[in-house]
């Protein structure tokens, strides 16, 4: 599944680019940024992994199906955390508009009118469509979509092999996607078939403030 934010580059090698970009930044600014040194060596593990990935999907030697599907774990999970980290470190102080621009990110308009933080919660409902894929169906636990802090939803999610420990908590689900719309068909690897899936989600407004967390549900995948 491939859904990504509007500031990240449309290519792997430019996300790439970008991240190292990020990394050497954030280095430079661990303390006045008050990011954890671990945060970035995690950066750099992620992305290392998925340079490593997308190589091994690109050259004639090593390319499979296997190479193709770890190729995109590893984008999924490193494009996860240079989300989590945008949200955590850059959407506030004390960043600057040239702090913005050295890491390749819009500057927040300062003239513009915060949209109110959702506190409306709502959970998700999956239902089956057909081979390696899942419907998603959102469904208001209060309030309603007229609320005018609800613009979309941020679908939270894991995908968990026989064997390997579920997630406990959806702050634990490290992959996401941004939709409008109350229903939305997930697609997943051919080799991730019964697996299950955990799913959470968070309205998030027009700045990409998120609202209360909805349960926790899983689903096996066809």
């Amino acid at each position: 599944m491939s859904q990504r934010s509007d500031w990240l580059p449309g290519t792997r090698d430019a996300i790439l680019a970008m991240v190292k970009v990020w990394i050497t930044i954030i280095t430079t600014y661990l303390q006045k940024w008050g990011i954890a040194e671990s945060v970035v060596q995690n950066l750099s593990t992620l992305a290392t992994a998925a340079e490593n990935a997308l190589d091994a999907s690109q050259n004639d030697n090593t390319r499979t199906p296997v190479a193709n599907a770890r190729c995109k774990e590893s984008f999924d999970a490193l494009t996860a955390e240079m989300r989590d980290i945008k949200k955590r470190y850059f959407l506030s102080p004390p960043l600057t508009d040239s702090d913005f621009v050295a890491l390749k990110l819009k500057p927040p308009n300062s003239t513009h009118t915060p949209s109110p933080i959702p506190t409306d919660q709502v959970k998700v409902e999956t239902y089956l469509m057909g081979r390696h894929e899942l419907g998603v169906k959102i469904v208001y636990v209060t309030g309603s979509s007229a609320n005018p802090a609800n613009k979309g939803y941020r679908i939270w999610y894991s995908v968990v092999a026989p064997g390997e420990t579920p997630p406990a908590r959806p702050d634990d689900l490290r992959k996401s996607f941004y939709t409008m719309r109350k229903k939305h068909l997930v697609q997943f690897d051919y080799n991730e078939s019964g697996h299950t899936t955990y799913f959470a989600v968070q309205i998030e407004n027009s700045g990409g403030k998120q609202g209360p967390w909805g349960p926790m549900v899983s689903a096996l995948i066809p």
